[in-house]
């Protein structure tokens, strides 16, 4: 049974209003008192982060491991984005079918349900080429004459709901083969980064803060790969169900 991830949901708007995750500054911004202290927008978007289960990470003073620290939150954030898109085209498919099992990711019986529905008129059927996949419609004439009504917009509709399932369970896993690549490296140099950390703090105050920054984010990053893990696998898990709707085997 396929389970959404509820708990990570938000919406395309929230994910459009985040703000990159690291700005480099300058060293006076970053050493100074202030650096010490969010400003309230600062606060409003970890509260966001927070709240969406987006990664906000926090500068650990050293150019190029903040500089890994972004691409890898800002590649997870992608794949959160598109995984979102995944379960909203899943969800909008499945409500035009009339489905009340609005926490599974299972779209069979939907596909069953239109297919049903229009068999007088239609052939509905998933085709599926590579890992792109699309419902098509084959129109049904007794005299074998192509019918030249025009499509119903609830069918192309349909069909713009599963082109958009296969586009974001596609990204959905591309990213997260990329995003595991950033993670195991991230992981791998945790010991390294923290003597760079260390080398970079010009006080005895300022290792302290910047070694529990870089604590934080090596949190955040081992979070991302549990969520990740999960995102493709469950995009996995459409394209498999997608195959057997389609005939295929798997």
């Amino acid at each position: 049974m396929l389970r959404l991830l509820s708990c990570c949901c938000v919406s395309s708007d929230n994910l459009n209003e985040r703000q990159p995750l690291l700005q480099p500054g300058s060293p006076s911004e970053v050493n100074g008192a202030e650096s010490a202290r969010q400003t309230p927008s600062a606060h409003s978007e970890a509260e966001t982060a927070k709240r969406t289960g987006q990664l906000m990470m926090r500068r650990v003073n050293v150019p190029e491991l903040d500089l890994r620290f972004t691409e890898m939150a800002e590649t997870f954030n992608e794949q959160q984005k598109h995984y979102e898109a995944m379960v909203g085209h899943i969800r909008q498919l499945k409500q035009s079918c009339d489905s009340m099992d609005v926490e599974s990711l299972a779209f069979a019986e939907c596909i069953g349900k239109i297919s049903k529905q229009q068999e007088t008129t239609y052939r509905v059927s998933l085709k599926m080429k590579g890992y792109d996949f699309s419902l098509t419609l084959d129109p049904v004439d007794p005299e074998g004459e192509a019918e030249e009504d025009p499509v119903a917009s609830s069918l192309q509709s349909a069909q713009n709901e599963v082109r958009g399932i296969s586009n974001s369970a596609k990204a959905t896993i591309s990213k997260g083969t990329t995003l595991l690549q950033l993670i195991e490296w991230l992981l791998r140099s945790h010991s390294q980064m923290t003597e760079q950390v260390e080398g970079a703090a010009e006080t005895y105050q300022e290792q302290g803060r910047l070694n529990r920054n870089l604590e934080e984010n090596i949190k955040e990053v081992r979070r991302a790969k549990a969520l990740s893990h999960q995102y493709k696998q469950q995009a996995g898990d459409v394209y498999k169900e997608a195959a057997e709707i389609a005939g295929i085997g798997v």
